[in-house]
């Protein structure tokens, strides 16, 4: 007898939630391929479809539909019973911080992960660039914060490295330009510090033609031929190549993502915080 699993509907309302595959995927941490699975399988268990797929994404059938609110019930309702049955004590305040170039799925994962184990810890929570978070924690406006460095100093702790290349479009010939067109991060970090040095050092003009605050706005410049950027090797798809020693651009700096505290706040929350971060970047 077919039976509903609660992964298949907590699949279906990521799906639902997001109108795409792929982003409900990401949303609950599966792949793409393992995401349409999940879905064709819930569809099989009910005998219809849930969704209509559509050139934008996928919209809800009228099983969908009727689908919908029960899937919140149930899901929410086991939701409720395993923080119940799970949750301890702990309570307090946390002023956390996020970079927004690693992703909502993992934000998501941090915060499920957390809230569900204390749900008594009352949660303010920044997601921005995080060049501006290490000063953000000396003040004690944050109590704790992830973010990228190149040299870690004591007390912030690496949960992920990330080494740095230069990649250019497999279709634009861009060092065959004068001067070359460069994308930069627009605000000053280590990042764009040592770009421009391993520019300077190269010797060829170049020109910054691309300006964004993050990762995903440089990487969209590169990919669209529209200039060279320098990028971390996990954001460097085989869709990219990577200009290297051959091509006058040296061995670029690793980066080191981090997790740093002010200090200031309750360390039984906030080393409950710092585990929950690292399950979600390290698993």
């Amino acid at each position: 007898m077919n039976t509903l699993d609660s992964e298949l509907l907590r699949t279906f309302l990521a799906v639902a939630g997001t109108g795409s595959i792929t982003e409900g995927g990401n949303l609950i941490g599966r792949s793409q391929s393992a995401t349409s699975l999940q879905i064709m399988r819930l569809e099989e268990v009910l005998g219809r479809a849930v969704f209509e797929r559509t050139g934008r994404g996928v919209s809800l059938t009228e099983t969908g539909q009727r689908l919908l609110p029960v899937a919140r019930e149930v899901t929410g309702r086991l939701d409720g019973m395993l923080r119940e049955l799970t949750s301890d004590d702990l309570r307090g305040k946390l002023r956390l911080a996020i970079p927004d170039d690693h992703g909502r799925a993992r934000l998501a994962r941090i915060l499920g992960a957390f809230v569900q184990s204390h749900p008594q810890v009352e949660l303010e929570v920044t997601c921005s660039l995080s060049t501006e978070f290490p000063g953000m924690l000396r003040k004690g406006l944050l109590d704790l914060a992830v973010y990228e460095v190149e040299t870690p100093e004591p007390g912030e702790e690496v949960i992920h490295e990330d080494p740095t290349c230069w990649v250019a479009s497999h279709h634009q010939d861009l060092l065959a330009v004068d001067p070359v067109p460069v994308a930069l991060f627009d605000r000053a970090c280590w990042w764009r510090e040592a770009a421009i040095a391993a520019l300077e050092a190269r010797g060829q003009p170049y020109r910054v033609v691309f300006s964004s605050q993050s990762v995903s706005g440089v990487t969209a410049a590169v990919e669209a031929g529209v200039a060279i950027g320098l990028l971390g090797r996990s954001s460097a798809g085989p869709h990219l190549k990577v200009l290297g020693d051959g091509l006058g651009f040296p061995e670029m700096p690793v980066s080191r993502l981090v997790i740093g505290t002010s200090g200031q706040a309750d360390a039984t929350v906030v080393d409950a915080m710092k585990s929950a971060i690292r399950s979600a970047f390290q698993g």
